[in-house]
């Protein structure tokens, strides 16, 4: 483990800092009362002597050990509640900052990384996190405080027999020292094949469908027994090697308990030592050890957990969007300039070279092409889910790295080819573009587009709970449900990225006519392959190769008879769409 690793887990734990303090005072305090135990039975064994017992000093020791026990025992239970307290909540930060984390990375990062991989950061990682914090906290603690302590009551009774155990004490550290440092890669390891499993597990849950059409339910066993024997491997690994720590610094700690019997045993004999103070002395020698044995479990833990808050902050360290400008895009017209725009996802490969067009407000552009001609990217850029890399995109006169990203999506309305629908009823699913509908606003919106007829038939209406990401509906129902999300928004620019294209001709056309209701005088974007969705654009923009090669509307370019007049050829046949 780093030092700049070690430095972030400790700014997590500042701010709980009085927290700790009590627990470090109760393990003081813990430490103190179950070590005064053994000195009192010590007392006791010497009262029992041949010339009698004094049975009234016997019973008043048993009673102060039995209450030394009980606050020794009430102590731990109060540890244990402030260290689970201060464990969960600091992973519930952590998992609330890495949640947060994802609405600020930039869209790049998102598009570049498994799903499964970063939940995994969520879900194993933060656990992991927590039990290593929650063993920190609690035998940790205790432990260095019982060790110092037992110390100090072997140097009150006979310092020279606890010579020989505070000469013996560097051979068990350093060999969980040695043991601990190699452990570290090991657990790392071990933490990024889970993620890589937990990310293939996701992948293959959310494609089951397309798994068993394909009939590759063979490959993709194949594949899971590959990462769940890399899994395996590692885990092995590291457990093998970290479970070396406890047998090794046990033989130590025998040997250590060898040494305080025969040194004690002498000075009995020497008539240095009571009977009592050698039994004192061996209980001692007994819990001086057995902190030894679970900080050597904990300090391998530790390094597990370690390796997964490695993994988070990592993540929490990535770079983030540029920061948001200041201009608020409602203050703004719905005018938009395309200024000599050039992006690629990756230099080596560019895409969008030197884009140029303008719409006035209230104008509908259509943006047509073949796959990968970059259609979709431009919507990207105009949402500034990712930033032009030159040239610029204005709204109303301004530049769109100049407006908060909130304000300017704010003001789109925006149905893509891709659904997305949570877990939740059928009405908040709709209210998710305004939490605060009513319900006879949201039935509005179904009707307008076209989903009211169908929710109607779900067994509860609009109180139906439908699953993630919309199990139990068809393509066509789950993209009715997105676009009735526009309409019950009512934005001032429209967005739509092959929004139609899971829906039958006849209710395309209905929808087509509430799109046209909702847009009109409001300026919109659609991006279509289906042609018959774009007939009627005030515009439309042939793009190919990241470019503009042809523009005007649907006569004008049918009439010039290029890219546009082929595609168009290529879906109708004598006047019928194939």
């Amino acid at each position: 483990m780093n030092k700049t690793l070690l430095k972030k887990i400790l700014s997590r734990i500042k701010k709980h800092a009085p927290v700790f303090v009590v627990i470090m005072l109760l393990s003081a305090l813990y430490a103190f009362c179950s070590l005064y135990v053994p000195r009192l039975f010590g007392q006791a064994v010497d009262l029992l002597v041949p010339g009698g017992v004094d049975f009234g000093a016997f019973a008043v020791i048993l009673i102060k050990a039995a209450a030394f026990s009980a606050a020794a025992a009430l102590i731990q239970f109060l540890m244990s509640v402030l260290s689970n307290r201060a464990a969960y909540k600091i992973t519930a930060e952590l998992r609330l900052d890495t949640f947060e984390k994802i609405h600020r990375l930039p869209m790049s990062y998102l598009d570049g990384h498994a799903t499964g991989d970063i939940l995994s950061r969520f879900t194993n990682d933060a656990e992991t996190f927590s039990d290593g914090l929650l063993l920190g906290f609690t035998q940790l603690f205790s432990g260095v405080s019982l060790i110092i302590g037992t110390l100090v009551f072997m140097l009150a009774i006979k310092p020279s027999v606890a010579a020989a155990v505070v000469l013996l004490t560097p051979l068990s550290l350093f060999t969980a020292r040695l043991i601990a440092s190699r452990t570290f890669g090991m657990f790392s390891k071990r933490s990024k094949d889970a993620a890589d499993q937990t990310a293939f597990v996701t992948e293959t849950v959310g494609g089951q469908r397309t798994v068993r059409a394909l009939s590759a339910e063979a490959d993709s066993r194949k594949r899971f027994e590959e990462y769940n024997e890399a899994l395996k491997r590692s885990s092995m690994k590291s457990t093998f090697f970290s479970s070396l720590t406890n047998p090794s610094t046990r033989c130590i700690n025998a040997i250590v308990y060898a040494a305080v019997a025969l040194t004690g045993a002498l000075s009995v004999i020497s008539g240095g030592m009571t009977v009592g103070m050698l039994s004192s002395f061996l209980a001692y020698a007994n819990k001086y050890t057995k902190p030894f044995n679970e900080i050597s479990g904990v300090i391998a833990e530790l390094q597990s957990a370690f390796a997964c808050a490695d993994r988070i902050f990592t993540f929490l360290s990535q770079d983030e969007e540029p920061e948001d400008g200041k201009t608020d895009r409602a203050s703004l017209g719905d005018d938009i300039e395309i200024d000599s725009v050039s992006f690629s996802y990756l230099p080596e490969k560019p895409l969008i070279e030197n884009l140029n067009f303008k719409a006035p407000p209230g104008k509908h552009t259509a943006i047509v092409g073949p796959t990968g001609c970059g259609k979709t990217t431009f919507i990207n850029l105009l949402m500034r889910f990712y930033d032009v890399k030159s040239g610029a995109i204005r709204i109303g006169g301004a530049d769109l790295r100049d407006m908060s990203r909130r304000s300017l999506r704010a003001g789109y309305g925006m149905v893509l080819q891709e659904t997305w629908l949570r877990y939740g009823t059928v009405a908040d699913n709709i209210a998710v573009s305004k939490p605060d509908a009513t319900r006879e606003e949201i039935e509005a919106a179904a009707k307008a587009a076209r989903a009211h007829s169908f929710i109607i038939r779900l067994p509860d209406g609009y109180d139906t709970v439908i699953g993630e990401d919309g199990g139990g509906l068809s393509a066509g129902q789950k993209q009715l449900l997105c676009i009735a999300r526009v309409m019950l928004k009512k934005p001032r620019m429209l967005i739509l990225d092959e929004a139609t294209s899971s829906i039958d001709t006849m209710t395309e056309k209905k929808i087509q006519q509430a799109f046209d209701t909702l847009t009109e005088g409001k300026t919109a974007f659609i991006v279509a392959h289906r042609l018959s969705t774009v007939l009627n654009a005030d515009e439309i923009l042939v793009m190919k190769a990241g470019g503009i090669v042809e523009r005007g509307t649907h006569t004008e370019l049918l009439s010039k008879k290029g890219l546009y007049y082929e595609l168009y050829q290529s879906q109708f046949a004598q006047g019928k769409q194939i």
